[in-house]
């Protein structure tokens, strides 16, 4: 392992530190929602182009790719992702760089995403005579929108067409406390698909059974039948879920509705298992309402596929990110219910997705990811930023 370079890293990552900073508070204070990134769009392009970097293309309409170079170029190419979206969320945090886009805040960290690739790059151009190879900085549009923007990236071609040897996508998890990072080599994250469920008859008076359909409790029936079906077989070592979050009956206490619609979610950790519950639930509410002279339609919106990390990749990088952080800084994770976009990369080259802990020591309160009150302990941006560098630069110089 290169000592030097390892050393000059980490100086060079403190030494931008306010830089990072100013990054990242522009960016959480201008948060905008999927597929309507203009802002930040226009402002990775500002930085970039101050950087010196200036091979830049659009992709996926509001995203972007820039390319920078080694002293050879014809070696290796590793991409670093960051997500640029934020979500429907009015922040509550009492901060001067608080979000100025009422409803709308950066409450996943990819805010702090952008930064540490911001500033990754910065420390990949300071050292560009130290490294062979070729870096695609990747700013991908809509992470939180399914299909995703990822996979309009990955349609696009260009990704693909720079043939990367690896993908590397580092998000931020406050479960984790600043100075470590988190690894999981497989199969780490659920796919996702939402489910529209409505049930259709004959509404009516609810004291004249024989004249309606009982269309809530129809609904019922599909909803348990659904839920007791992946339940009950459900692949051993691969936990599946499926949960109905909204039901909508506009009927009253007498009166029985024309419609019952219900929205919700299926995600599990097997692509065979996944496409055989898709026919099985689809089956299963077209019996049930059919034995109720009801109409049941489902509608599935296939969303992202499960996220699996390059074995060989991970290894790597968990031995790289010691030798950066320390052993006993990585840290072993579990299974994740929640899905991920990035898992569509794997689909093209070898990728890995890993966790950077941005909770400040010996923090009381955790705020989470997707709530009016997430934050980061700031001195992690050095660390994030650096931590990438050093990751690229090991994977660069691998054989």
């Amino acid at each position: 392992m290169d000592a030097d370079t390892l050393k000059n890293i980490r100086f060079l990552a403190d030494q931008h530190y306010d830089m990072l900073v100013r990054w990242r508070h522009d960016l959480h204070r201008h948060p905008e929602l999927s597929f309507e990134e203009h802002h930040t769009h226009q402002y990775l392009c500002d930085q970039l182009d101050q950087l010196g970097i200036h091979d830049l293309q659009t992709v996926a309409g509001t995203g972007l790719m820039a390319r920078i170079e080694g002293k050879n170029p014809t070696g290796k190419t590793l991409v670093l992702r960051a997500d640029m979206d934020a979500l429907p969320v009015e922040e509550e945090n009492d901060v001067f760089y608080r979000s100025q886009n009422a409803g709308v805040m950066h409450a996943c960290g990819h805010d702090v995403h952008m930064t540490c690739v911001l500033g990754a790059a910065r420390i990949l151009e300071d050292i560009r005579d130290q490294w062979e190879g070729t870096v695609i900085l990747l700013f991908q549009p809509a992470e939180e929108k399914v299909p995703g923007g990822a996979l309009q990236v990955v349609e696009s071609g260009l990704l693909a067409g720079y043939h990367p040897d690896l993908i590397l996508g580092q998000h931020v998890d406050p479960t984790l406390e600043a100075g470590t990072v988190g690894y999981r080599p497989g199969k780490y994250m659920a796919s996702t698909d939402e489910l529209y469920l409505t049930v259709a008859g004959k509404g009516g008076h609810a004291a004249l059974p024989d004249k309606v359909t009982n269309t809530p409790y129809v609904a019922a029936r599909i909803l348990t039948g659904m839920e007791d079906l992946v339940e009950k077989e459900s692949p051993a070592g691969f936990p599946s879920v499926l949960r109905f979050g909204k039901v909508e009956a506009a009927g009253a206490t007498n009166v029985i509705p024309d419609k019952v619609s219900m929205e919700g979610t299926f995600r599990t950790f097997d692509e065979t298992w996944r496409n055989t519950v898709h026919h099985k639930i689809t089956a299963l509410a077209k019996e049930t309402a059919d034995q109720y002279d009801a109409q049941a339609t489902l509608e599935i919106r296939k969303g992202y596929p499960v996220l699996e990390n390059d074995p060989a990749a991970t290894s790597g990088a968990m031995n790289f990110s010691a030798s950066f952080l320390g052993k006993d800084k990585i840290i072993p994770l579990e299974l994740r219910m929640t899905a991920e976009d990035f898992a569509y990369y794997s689909r093209i080259a070898p990728s890995l997705f890993f966790r950077l802990g941005v909770t400040a020591p010996e923090q009381n309160t955790i705020h989470h990811l997707h709530t009016s009150r997430f934050d980061i302990h700031e001195p992690v941006l050095s660390l994030g930023a650096g931590h990438l560098a050093w990751l690229t630069y090991c994977f660069l110089r691998e054989p």
